[in-house]
């Protein structure tokens, strides 16, 4: 299997909230793409962070791609305002909703990427209906909400099952994985298919960030 673009994803989940402008800065001048947003409004994970004015005000700063997951209950009644903001992909969760291809239209017809994520323990299957249309799959290997958890292996073979599946159907969606993501983990995520990968801790948390993330870009290469 050859993974043709393997990308890093900085969450900004883990990072010096009082200076997230530089955060992101130096995720850029590491040569990164893509910046990860954690949207969370303590129902649909225990646990609130930032929205969207913080994501507006940053937009203005850089041209990084704006990855934003809303683990948030009712993402449709969000979906205008964080396309407002600068969002480049608004990714909602399965569990959420009963009609997930309404939600992807509708993300979609704001002229943005549309994403779903699902949780560690939500059978693969409810993700099915939709490969045909979303742009990114993002398989979420801890449970939402906090960061600095551990890598759930059990999601593995999720990952392997739809690379299966991308590469069967000749599909072009983003294999996301996020949680628990740092310089050991990640060479299992990328053996089973992922190419688009969320990690947090591991580099903000780290004594040379730039360093760690030159680190991740080293073992892509690999694949």
């Amino acid at each position: 299997m050859t993974i043709k673009k393997i990308e890093l994803a900085p969450s900004l989940l883990s990072c010096d909230f009082g200076h997230i402008e530089k955060e992101i800065q130096m995720a850029v001048e590491a040569g990164c793409q893509y910046i990860h947003w954690d949207v969370m409004d303590g129902h649909f994970v225990p646990n609130i962070s930032l929205g969207v004015p913080v994501i507006a005000s940053l937009r203005k700063k850089c041209n990084i791609i704006f990855d934003v997951h809303l683990m948030i209950e009712n993402p449709q009644a969000f979906i205008e305002p964080f396309q407002k903001a600068g969002s480049d992909i608004i990714t909602f969760h399965i569990e959420t909703t009963d009609n997930p291809k309404q939600i992807i239209n509708d993300i979609k017809s704001k002229k943005i990427k549309a994403g779903v994520s699902i949780n560690p323990y939500t059978p693969i299957e409810s993700v099915y209906e939709i490969l045909d249309s979303v742009d990114l799959i993002l398989l979420m290997t801890v449970n939402p909400g906090f960061g600095a958890q551990s890598f759930i292996p059990e999601v593995l073979p999720k990952i392997k099952t739809l690379r299966n599946i991308i590469e069967s159907r000749n599909l072009s969606f983003l294999l996301e994985v996020d949680g628990g993501i740092n310089l050991q983990t990640v060479t299992e995520v990328l053996d089973a298919g992922a190419n688009l990968i969320v990690a947090g801790s591991s580099i903000y948390h780290s004594k040379d960030p730039k360093k760690t993330i030159q680190q991740f870009k080293e073992i892509f290469e690999k694949y």
